[in-house]
Formats: C-alpha cells, sequence, structure tokens
C-alpha cells in the first residue's frame, strides 16, 4: 500500500472522528479500541505492522480492509520509538492479517 494511501487513511479516520461530538474536556468518550464497522471486533484481534515516518520514526498500523488504525510507538517516557526496522515512508509487518475483508486499495 502506497503511504500516500496510509495518510489519506489517516486524515479521513481524523475527520470522522472530529464529527463525534459530545466529548467535553474530562468527559469521557466512545470506546476507541472497538472497531464499529460492519466487521466489528477489538482491534487487539488484529495484527500490527509498523510505518516509518521520514524522520525514521515508527507507528503502529493496521488495516482491516475498510478502515486503517495508527498511533505512534513511544517508549516508556514518551519519547518516539525509532527502530530502524525498515526504510523510511516503508510500511512493515502483517498489518493487513486478521479480517475476512479484503482490502480494495
Amino acid at each position: 500500500m502506497a503511504v500516500k494511501h496510509i495518510l489519506a487513511m489517516v486524515a479521513a479516520a481524523g475527520l470522522l472522528a472530529a464529527c463525534e461530538g459530545g466529548e467535553g474536556v474530562g468527559e469521557i468518550g466512545p470506546d476507541k479500541t472497538l472497531d464499529r464497522g460492519i466487521n466489528a471486533h477489538h482491534l487487539s484481534t488484529l495484527k500490527a505492522g509498523v510505518w516509518i515516518d521520514p524522520e525514521g520514526c515508527d507507528h503502529w498500523i493496521i488495516d482491516d480492509g475498510v478502515e486503517g488504525y495508527m498511533s505512534a510507538r513511544v517508549d516508556d517516557y514518551g519519547k518516539p520509538i525509532c527502530s530502524g526496522a525498515g526504510p523510511a515512508n516503508t510500511a512493515v509487518g502483517p498489518f493487513k492479517k486478521g479480517t475476512p475483508i479484503a482490502d480494495p486499495l
């Protein structure tokens, strides 16, 4: 999958998340660990891969065929992990595994 597609999925997810509303400062919002789509499941049932950003730092990624998820990979102190798992702007690992839905992209 091209980096442009990954970035587009992340941008779209961010825009959709902003539409949920009803979450003020200090309020508990919806559980973001659940996928509520047509193949709803807990995200822990999927396999994550790693996308390496242009600076060489890691981000956890999951692609379940319909939606994509990404979060920065950080150490216990919140510092970015830059493991060298692959060259910049590439994705490695089984991030498309664990779903019966084919990825149209």
